[in-house]
């Protein structure tokens, strides 16, 4: 989990440069404290301020809202499969097989994306599966094997072929599914313009730093004030995440599509 190790270099960087502002101030010359020059420097600052708040804001819900997408899509991807499930069960005893493949395949999801939480019972699906919703040859594998069982089923008569023909509609949206969930999992801030926010961010505490009067009281509220903008960057950083840290997607829906399709 690196969210907390960011945030606390962000913590790190806003006491730092609040810091530096403090030890710099005795020592500037009675012309740099001059009141025009600290009015101009809190019309940057407020400046600045006023843009670092706009962007932490529209970074708050843009990661929510990919969030909730991802959240989305889960739980449409545990519906695809127990609707795929459903057309397997339909066809009869000759799709038994993919049946099982399609509950070893969803076990696993399981157990890779929601490594920390109690695994699924049993040992019918692999171990060592890579951590997170990512691609992973192992899983995606499993997922082709259902797709090529289908396909090789041997339908006798209309029904039947209707069925096989709902199958892969339905196996094609599983797929679909489950590359639209790897490509939400990436995440939506680039290192670059969260880099720029972050120097905001320190220009602004700098400032406070050469504005405050130096007593304990200024750095205790100091100190609160980047706790607080630590603590706003790691709830970004870990919504931007969705499947991993503290606020992740639940894995309510696809433990019910695993209970469905162990039926």
């Amino acid at each position: 989990m690196t969210e907390p190790f960011e945030a606390g270099i962000v913590l790190l960087v806003l006491v730092a440069s609040s810091a530096l502002g403090l030890i710099v101030q005795p020592y500037l010359s009675e012309h740099h404290r001059s009141r025009e020059t600290m009015e101009l420097i809190r019309l940057v600052v407020a400046m600045l301020v006023t843009f670092t708040a706009l962007v932490l804001g529209m970074l708050t819900t843009s990661v929510k809202s990919s969030f909730d997408k991802a959240d989305s899509g889960m739980k449409g991807f545990a519906a695809e499969l127990i609707q795929l499930d459903e057309s397997l069960r339909q066809y009869g005893g000759e799709a038994a097989s993919a049946r099982e493949h399609l509950r070893n395949y969803t076990a696993a999801v399981i157990a890779s994306i929601w490594f920390e939480e109690a695994q699924p019972p049993s040992n019918y699906y692999p171990k060592g599966l890579p951590h997170g919703m990512s691609e992973s040859l192992a899983l995606g594998d499993k997922l082709n094997q259902v797709g090529l069982m289908i396909r090789q089923l041997e339908p006798q008569d209309a029904m039947h072929r209707q069925l096989v023909a709902d199958c892969i509609q339905r196996f094609n949206r599983v797929t679909e599914r489950r590359w639209q969930l790897i490509e939400d999992a990436g995440g939506v801030i680039s290192v670059p313009f969260a880099s720029v926010v972050i120097l905001w961010l320190a220009i602004v505490f700098a400032s406070f730093g050469l504005n405050a009067p130096r007593n304990a009281l200024v750095c205790v509220t100091i100190s609160i004030a980047a706790v607080s903008i630590a603590s706003v960057i790691y709830l970004i950083l870990d919504l931007d995440s969705p499947f991993t840290g503290v606020i992740a997607v639940s894995s309510h829906a696809m433990r019910g599509a695993l209970a469905h399709l162990s039926r």
